[in-house]
């Protein structure tokens, strides 16, 4: 229970300026109005679509930038560009790391995950990273300084999705130069490409990798050689000679004056409330949850939102968080669109699940950086006009999420 004054608002510091920090923003601005006091803390003066920036190197698309200022203006927040130290929780303080005390009556953490490099001469690609890195890659391609191509998820925490969107990519891209010769390798410990969306998604996923000329290695973990060759455990079979794209493996903050397991991350419960620590919320990639995405971290705000709002007087019963994974994996040609249903079968098709559509299907991020609501979504309920709708499927009926 958060405690506070009752004849004022409740002060709320949201730090952090990615998509679960603009989701919890915009959704408790919606859900709760003056009941709320909203601070947002961020070292950045923009948001950044980091999922897009995969695209970057294909000419297929730019990350969406919006200023920070004009999501304070429009939540009614303060901004304050700061980057977090530490918490105090026994006073309840944000610790800033040029030595600034910012009281709190609940504090959402949305600082995302430390992305670290898991192979030597490769190219990570990470959130951290500056995709026109990667043109330099298309470009020895190009030139044939490269014969073989190794596309690598670590073991670890991770998310996999955009190192298949940069495969295929990159598999078009050459095939479409009159590159052959080029051998394109991935490797990961998924079972099957993308089984967290289920196995009918996996294996459209499978396919596409079949028909660009990838050779996938499911279920093994690649670990490198002293020269520089990945051996495939536990296949024993040895890639050398190659060019290596990874993902990272991201770590948690390890914010001092929280709890955190033994990588940093942070332990909530299904409300983004932190375990053993009154009126902190947590929410997106610093979380110990093991699945690391956007749409997720999206709705991990809602329910951490509708918890406040509850809190701060509005007539409102809080929703835990029920993950519900969607996903667009960019090909270079036509886009695939992933969701996971009951019993772990998954839907993958060409035609748009959801709406409005976008990389992140945020609740209220997606329609506000779309910059207007989609007559589906107009019969919702008040507090719900922003809730993205499951579009129907032959076969399938709509659903409201």
């Amino acid at each position: 229970m958060i405690h506070r004054d009752d004849r004022t608002s409740m002060r709320v510091l949201i730090a952090g300026g990615g998509v679960a920090a603009l989701e919890t923003a915009l959704a408790l601005h919606d859900l709760a109005r003056e009941r709320v006091d909203l601070t947002l803390v961020a070292p950045d003066e923009h948001f950044v679509l980091r999922p897009m920036l995969v695209a970057q190197p294909f000419a297929k698309g730019r990350a969406s930038t919006v200023p920070l200022l004009r999501v304070a203006a429009e939540t009614d927040a303060r901004l304050l560009h700061h980057a977090v130290a530490s918490v105090d929780t026994a006073e309840h303080h944000l610790l800033t790391t040029d030595g600034e005390r910012l009281p709190y009556d609940a504090l959402v953490l949305a600082l995302g995950a430390r992305p670290a490099t898991v192979y030597r001469r490769s190219l990570t690609f990470s959130a951290a990273c500056d995709p026109t890195d990667y043109n330099d890659l298309l470009r020895d391609l190009e030139e044939g300084h490269c014969d073989r191509l190794t596309f690598v998820v670590p073991p670890g925490a991770t998310w996999s999705l955009p190192l298949y969107e940069l495969a295929l990519m990159t598999a078009k891209q050459v095939r479409g130069m009159g590159i052959e010769s080029l051998e394109i390798h991935f490797v990961t410990p998924e079972e099957h490409p993308l089984d967290l969306f289920g196995l009918a998604a996996a294996a459209d996923v499978r396919r596409l990798l079949g028909r660009a000329g990838i050779h996938l290695h499911t279920g093994v973990r690649a670990r490198q050689r002293q020269d520089g060759a990945l051996l495939l455990e536990p296949t024993d079979q040895v890639l050398d000679r190659t060019r290596v794209v990874a993902l990272p493996e991201l770590k948690g903050p390890g914010l001092p004056g929280l709890p955190s397991d033994e990588h940093g991350f942070v332990p909530v419960d299904d409300f983004g409330r932190v375990r053993g620590v009154d009126g902190v919320y947590a929410a997106g990639d610093m979380t110990a949850r093991p699945v690391k995405q956007g749409g997720l971290a999206a709705q991990q705000a809602d329910a951490i939102a509708e918890m406040l709002a509850h809190e701060a007087g509005a007539d409102i019963e809080p929703t835990p968080y029920r993950p519900v994974l969607r996903g667009t994996l960019l090909t270079g040609a036509e886009d695939h669109h992933l969701r996971d249903t009951e019993h772990g079968v998954g839907v993958a098709t060409s035609e748009l699940m959801w709406w409005p559509p976008g990389k992140v299907a945020g609740a209220y991020l997606a329609p506000y950086l779309a910059g207007e609501v989609g007559e589906r979504l107009m019969d919702l309920p008040p507090h719900r006009a922003s809730r993205p709708i499951d579009l129907p499927l032959p076969g399938m009926e709509a659903h409201r999420v």
